[in-house]
């Protein structure tokens, strides 16, 4: 059958002269009902009573809602009570579970003791124009102690996460003291939404909850509930304060922004508590709140750098060396006013002192590859005593090598003992042999004497012939 309202739609559109079918079309209604309903209009019947449709869950209504409060998916709640005995599919369940959110929209109210829990939250207010006459775009940073519903509003031009952090932190100065808890909106806004959530603001806003003693509590997606206090006070300012309201400055922005805070926000009684707010905060909440720190919490600023082939990244016009394994990736930074910190996957690679001025190279040798420290060293060391396993002419043409070619003999080297991998070790020592009676120093000359078979040929070494081993 059908509800009242429809009932009186049909009704309505009879009387304004539309046929059964046009009715029937408008409402979405067979021709047969619609003309079932006329006919009881006609007749001066009442609205007919919708019939009950009584659910096998209905018997069993406390358990569900109590199982939803819980916050079980109809899944959950549906092994939960097969496994208590009730007979049910799981598409009775899924309707019903369905049925009761949207008729009765179950939640828990969620009660906080003094001082245990604050709500922070950005509202976007449009644009507004700042000291020089600009329109910027405006958003308002919200914190709201949970139980007595004190309120500190900011408004900001960025939504940066040092910018929510620094808001955090003239918001714990306003309270004079820090709650256990902060609990976090889950950040819809575009920019803040963007960074937040990477590791290095992770990190950054981790410290920080660290350092002044809270715990920080993220909301649970699709659970308005949990964040219900902090969302009705950014509507309460938006509709309150900004709506009808311009503003010739961002200082007169930010002074009548304050006194609409102390006179009217935290002066009223509240709709729900029932409390003036700062009766409440300074009698009840304001004494257990955990005290400010002693030294202020050190911003850092974060990013992301891609690391160049020399091995350093870029930043603030200075340069900064990390290992060589990670060239051509991107690494996350933090820096603070004496410090650069680098991180890859969330660990620490490099640290380096806060270089001064502009086009200065902090390095560390032990970034390089090794062969790029050692050429001089235990590397060559190493490269000569396997040439020298070779025999007295791969010897003596990695001398000539290194001489010749100081800075990039490696490649030379390394690719005559790649020839070790083909060629016996008498047949690349006489090439070398070869190469060094015609003042050649060159790998691919080396190679093609293997290749052509020429290292048999005897050669002379200061007029003097002489035959190789191999020959």
């Amino acid at each position: 059958m059908l509800g009242e309202a429809m009932y009186t739609t049909i009704q309505t559109l009879w009387k304004k002269g539309l046929n059964k079918s046009e009715i029937s079309r408008a409402t979405g209604h067979t021709w047969k009902t619609v003309a079932k309903v006329i006919k009881c209009l006609e007749s001066g019947q009442a609205c007919p009573d919708r019939k009950p449709h009584p659910c096998r869950l209905d018997p069993h209504k406390e358990k569900v809602v109590k199982l939803i409060e819980k916050g079980l998916t109809a899944v959950r709640i549906h092994e939960e009570l097969t496994a208590a005995g009730i007979k049910v599919g799981y598409s009775t369940v899924k309707r019903y579970v369905a049925n009761i959110k949207k008729r009765d929209n179950v939640f828990i109210r969620i009660h906080t003791k003094p001082g245990e829990e604050a709500q922070v939250d950005f509202g976007y207010a449009g644009h507004t124009r700042d000291n020089t006459g600009k329109r910027r775009k405006t958003w308002v940073f919200h914190m709201k102690m949970s139980f007595s519903r004190m309120d500190f509003y900011k408004t900001v031009y960025d939504q940066r996460v040092e910018t929510f952090i620094g808001c955090h932190i003239e918001a714990f100065r306003y309270f004079g003291g820090v709650p256990q808890h902060v609990r976090i909106d889950n950040l819809k806004a575009a920019i803040l939404k963007a960074n937040f959530y990477e590791p290095v603001y992770q990190r950054m806003y981790k410290s920080f909850a660290e350092h002044y003693g809270f715990s920080p509590v993220p909301c649970r997606i699709y659970r308005p509930n949990d964040k219900g206090k902090v969302e009705s006070g950014i509507k309460y300012v938006k509709g309150n304060f900004f709506a009808g309201r311009t503003f010739t400055s961002e200082d007169d922005l930010r002074r009548r922004l304050h006194d609409w805070q102390e006179n009217t926000c935290n002066s009223r009684v509240h709709g729900t508590t029932r409390k003036v707010p700062r009766e409440a905060f300074n009698s009840e909440e304001r004494p257990l709140l955990k005290a400010l720190p002693a030294r202020d919490f050190e911003m850092v600023e974060g990013g992301k750098r891609k690391v160049y082939h020399d091995c350093h990244i870029f930043v603030k016009r200075n340069y900064y060396s990390v290992p060589f394994k990670y060239v051509k990736e991107d690494v996350e930074i933090e820096l603070s006013e004496k410090l650069l910190r680098v991180y890859y996957n969330n660990r620490q690679i490099a640290i380096h002192p806060r270089l001064s001025g502009e086009g200065n190279f902090s390095t560390i040798k032990s970034h390089y590859p090794k062969y790029k420290i050692c050429s001089g060293t235990e590397y060559r060391e190493k490269y000569q005593a396997r040439m020298s396993d070779i025999g007295k002419y791969a010897e003596q043409i990695f001398f000539a090598i290194t001489a010749q070619r100081p800075k990039d003999w490696n490649r030379s080297v390394q690719g005559i003992l790649s020839l070790l991998k083909k060629y016996p070790k008498e047949v690349v020592n006489s090439a070398c042999g070869r190469a060094l009676a015609f003042n050649v120093y060159k790998y691919q000359t080396v190679k093609n004497i293997c290749a052509n078979g020429s290292y048999v040929l005897p050669v002379e070494f200061n007029n003097r012939e002489v035959e190789h081993e191999y020959a």
